[in-house]
């Protein structure tokens, strides 16, 4: 039985999954992720992490057949992160870029290359899940909207700053306004500065998944669903649910959309 090994270097964190032959990118069972891990992206930069890294990762999992990423953390954190394990050096580091072809889909975006690569990663992971037209949002350091259409093509999205961002851009920017703290709160506007900073935030990023479900069903694609993944996602899910403004689409947090979205394509690979 082969083993793959799966890399997501984002610019908050680095995240891993190995999987076997015998499961495939639309498995759901709980058990997915059994070998995986995250830590903060960061710790790429240090020498002493990434051999602690290294240890750890080589001592839970025996040698992969393979091994794929992605990154959107720069040249440097793709250095160091294939410097992890020179005892694989026979092994070929397949890295899934905005312009890797994948059987079955095309992206519309002009100048592909320029996709980030967690992104088509991600929309590739939703299609391996489902051939319906879909919302794809990766709600981390930014949140990410795209649009697939069940034809396979990908129609383009939206970035905009994530949640943390926008609150702590609200207190780097401004003379009064603190950091705000997430707290239990009611739904509607803010009758304190705390809670009408997270209510403005969250109702700024839903606010854009709504107006995109609009979009989609001007281009004749509706949306019937809309995967949420990210380090967000579940209060981004949250929020969606406690608003009631998106009851009528089914709504599904999934981890490690990227990761899924790297297995597949690195399957057409070997």
């Amino acid at each position: 039985m082969s083993l793959y090994l799966l890399f997501d270097v984002g610019n908050t964190r680095l995240k891993w999954a190995a999987v076997e032959s015998s499961q495939h990118p639309s498995d759901r069972q709980k058990k997915l992720w059994a070998y995986s891990g995250s830590i903060t992206s960061n710790a790429l930069q240090s020498a002493e992490a990434r051999i602690e890294i290294a240890d750890y990762i080589a001592k839970t999992l025996p040698k992969p057949d393979a091994i794929a990423f992605t990154c959107v953390a720069g040249p440097q954190a793709i250095s160091n992160i294939q410097s992890l394990f020179p005892q694989w050096n026979d092994l070929t580091w397949q890295q899934l870029t905005g312009d890797s072809q994948y059987v079955g889909m095309r992206t519309l975006y002009q100048n592909p290359e320029t996709l980030g690569a967690d992104r088509w990663a991600a929309v590739i992971g939703a299609r391996a899940l489902s051939n319906i037209n879909s919302l794809i949002i990766n709600a981390g350091t930014a949140t990410t909207i795209d649009l697939l259409g069940a034809n396979g093509v990908h129609y383009g999205g939206w970035i905009l700053p994530g949640l943390s961002l926008m609150q702590e851009s609200l207190q780097s920017n401004t003379a009064q306004l603190p950091l705000a703290q997430r707290k239990d709160r009611l739904v509607g506007f803010g009758i304190n500065t705390n809670d009408a900073i997270i209510g403005g935030c969250d109702a700024a990023q839903i606010g854009a998944i709504i107006l995109a479900t609009e979009v989609a069903k001007q281009m004749n694609h509706p949306v019937e669903k809309i995967w949420l993944d990210g380090g967000n996602a579940k209060i981004l899910a949250n929020e969606i649910t406690k608003s009631g403004v998106l009851n009528s689409l089914a709504i599904e947090t999934t981890e490690g959309l990227v990761l899924r979205g790297t297995w597949a394509w690195l399957l057409h690979q070997i």
